[in-house]
């Protein structure tokens, strides 16, 4: 169900648009409901000023908007709309709860789930640089395009499941979707994008790739058996850029597919699930 925001200004008397009561269309767009750990995309009047989460909105020429929800996101989402010469409106979207099993994950290396001080040092610097490179926010719409796979295989993690690493609880959700595969399987960039990180040999996440997609939106790939791009390098959708491997915190050979909206995690399986 579409969310339609009007620019008569049918706004209820707190200035929110619920989707059941939204009336005319004009140029703005919004899902009614997003799940927990969705890619949203809205469609406003080309000019507009948008807001969420504190942040403004990137507008394409066309008026399409993108945020992410996260996995622990509650609703009412509000996002704020301001049209051309008109009044500011606020758009109210539910978000229905998602269920996190839990996934016993045995036999990955034991310093990484305890790190001693040294490497949990290490740890630390090497995800500052990684959450770094998700601060891009261009103006590039390669998001918009329907996203592919990136290998083949049968999915042995999914986004947002809770993680016991050796009988350990780990205290976040699992933030991506792996995908079983042989080492060496090559790895394809689901959509088109700019390279802003690779490196072979980060200590939790071995051979690492982040690829930017526009607006704030990208993809990791984790555990790479070899890098086949470079930093600055432009990628086209199906373009190889590494290989499946076990590097880094893995138990056995997959891919680790992660994607964000800045520093919130989203779930690559609602990504695909577009294109259907």
């Amino acid at each position: 169900m579409a969310l339609l925001l009007t620019a008569a200004g049918s706004a209820s008397p707190a200035g929110s648009i619920p989707a059941a009561h939204a009336q005319a269309a004009t140029q703005a767009l919004f899902p009614a409901s997003v799940s927990q750990g969705a890619l949203v995309l809205g469609k406003v009047a080309p000019g507009s000023q948008v807001r969420y989460a504190g942040r403004t909105l990137r507008v394409t020429a066309y008026g399409t908007v993108v945020f992410g929800v996260g996995r622990n996101q509650t609703g009412p989402l509000q996002v704020q709309v301001t049209a051309p010469g008109a009044t500011m409106q606020t758009v109210s979207i539910a978000v229905a709860p998602r269920d996190w099993p839990t996934e016993r994950v045995n036999g990955v290396p034991p310093a990484s789930v305890n790190p001693p001080p040294q490497i949990a040092a290490r740890i630390e610097r090497e995800q500052a640089q990684v959450s770094a490179a998700r601060d891009r926010d261009d103006d590039r719409t390669d998001f918009v395009a329907p996203f592919l796979w990136p290998v083949q295989g049968r999915i042995s993690g999914r986004f947002g499941n809770a993680r016991v690493y050796n009988g350990q609880p780990s205290p976040a959700g699992h933030s991506g979707m792996d995908i079983a595969a042989p080492t060496g399987t090559p790895v394809k960039a689901p959509a088109a994008g700019i390279v802003t990180f690779a490196a072979p040999d980060l200590y939790l996440t071995g051979g690492t790739v982040l690829l930017d997609h526009g607006h704030g939106v990208s993809s990791n790939f984790l555990h790479l058996s070899q890098i086949a791009v470079k930093v600055g390098e432009h990628i086209a959708q199906g373009q190889v850029i590494g290989a499946v491997g076990a590097t880094g915190r893995a138990s056995g050979p997959h891919l680790h597919w992660g994607m964000s909206w800045f520093d919130t995690r989203i779930d690559p399986l609602l990504v695909l699930d577009r294109a259907r």
